[in-house]
């Protein structure tokens, strides 16, 4: 039988800190959430506890059902700060009221916030996974004091009591000690939209921080500017830190500001790829980058490092994109200049691009998602 015949619906809780700032979590809990509501007929509800009254920043589904906890942890503070730390009582109480009235079948925890650690032992006979959105590589691999090595061994140990985890690709699911561990991609929005591959633009997107490692990416583009001067490298995302005008200074020393520009955040990004003709990704790490699926889907070619742990598990190298050994400059700047130079080769990335992003459409992947609630209900409640 045909398992979205004999699916049956579910009540569906997820948890998260907020919905009203553009990120990945926000944009696939929109994703997710709208297709249980609107496609499988599920009663979904999405329990927030810093939304401070703002609008969610993407289109959710009307059917949705909404209660914010009102908890307002200092964002701009650790969660272990004594500030936020006097609010988790509030925050558990609040937590136990809304998921005695709710009674969800399962309950999913889609951001990092306090509350992995105490929900597992609320309300145990509600399944409870958590998604994990991050790379662990380097939490794995980091030198660390013993406070951090201690709030390492606690993250296991409480990880240990949710009823299933949810990583993005495979390399992940090493770094977890939970016995059910469930690989689930995210899913890829299709659409009609389309890059041009006309332009002598070339894109790069994410928060402007140092994990995006946009540093190389500027002294790669530096080695060939000069062959083609009417290129330009355009960088989207919010600043980090104060990282953009490190970037900035980095940028006036290879004299290359009428080449290299900082678009800020735009609200549609996909619109914006249209008008470009590469995308450029030199991450120290990425788990499941959502702008690839984003490009593939609207087949702008991709050139990224093979950096830990994500590209890989979404594009094709030599297929639909170049995939560079990580960190190797030399490589990069050579693809990159080969994909500025010639047209008909974007062209032919751009086609298979679009053909394989199918493997990331939603309804196959939300299946996988059905297929683990009947698993988490059916193994036995913790």
């Amino acid at each position: 039988m045909n398992f979205l015949k004999k699916y049956k619906k579910v009540k569906i809780l997820y948890l998260t800190d907020q919905v009203y700032l553009h990120g990945g979590i926000e944009k696939v809990l929109s994703q997710k959430a709208n297709y249980f509501a609107d496609s499988s007929g599920d009663e979904v509800f999405i329990v927030t506890y810093n939304q401070e009254g703002k609008t969610p920043v993407y289109d959710f589904s009307s059917k949705i059902i909404w209660e914010d906890l009102a908890i307002n942890y200092e964002i701009g503070k650790s969660y272990f700060h004594p500030k936020n730390l006097k609010k988790i009582p509030k925050h558990i109480s609040a937590l136990k009221d809304v998921l005695g009235k709710i009674n969800p079948d399962v309950v999913i925890s889609s951001s990092f916030g306090p509350d992995f650690y105490f929900l597992p032992y609320i309300r145990k006979n509600s399944p409870k996974i958590k998604e994990f959105h991050g790379s662990r590589y380097f939490y794995e691999k980091q030198e660390s004091g013993f406070k951090k090595r201690l709030l390492h061994l606690l993250n296991k140990i409480i990880e240990k009591k949710y009823t299933s985890i949810a990583v993005l690709n495979e390399d992940e699911q090493n770094f977890y000690t939970n016995d059910n561990i469930a690989v689930i991609p995210n899913p890829a929005e299709i659409s009609d939209k389309r890059a041009g591959l006309k332009s002598k633009k070339i894109m790069a997107a994410g928060r402007i921080s140092p994990v995006k490692n946009f540093g190389d990416l500027i002294e790669i583009f530096s080695k060939i500017s000069k062959d083609f001067p009417e290129w330009e490298l355009h960088f989207f995302g919010e600043d980090y830190l104060g990282t953009q005008q490190l970037l900035e200074h980095k940028i006036a020393e290879f004299g290359l500001q009428n080449q290299i520009k900082f678009k800020g955040n735009v609200p549609d990004l996909k619109s914006e790829m249209q008008n470009y003709s590469i995308y450029a990704m030199t991450s120290e790490t990425e788990c499941f980058p959502m702008v690839l699926l984003e490009s593939l889907s609207i087949g702008l070619p991709i050139i990224s490092y093979d950096c830990p742990t994500g590209p890989k598990y979404i594009v094709k190298n030599e297929e639909d994109s170049f995939l560079i050994p990580n960190k190797n400059l030399d490589i990069f700047t050579e693809k990159l200049k080969l994909l500025m130079e010639n047209e008909q080769l974007r062209q032919e990335l751009s086609k298979r691009g679009l053909e394989n992003v199918s493997r990331f459409e939603i309804n196959i992947v939300m299946k996988q998602w059905q297929n683990l609630f009947e698993k988490v209900s059916s193994s036995g409640k913790k």
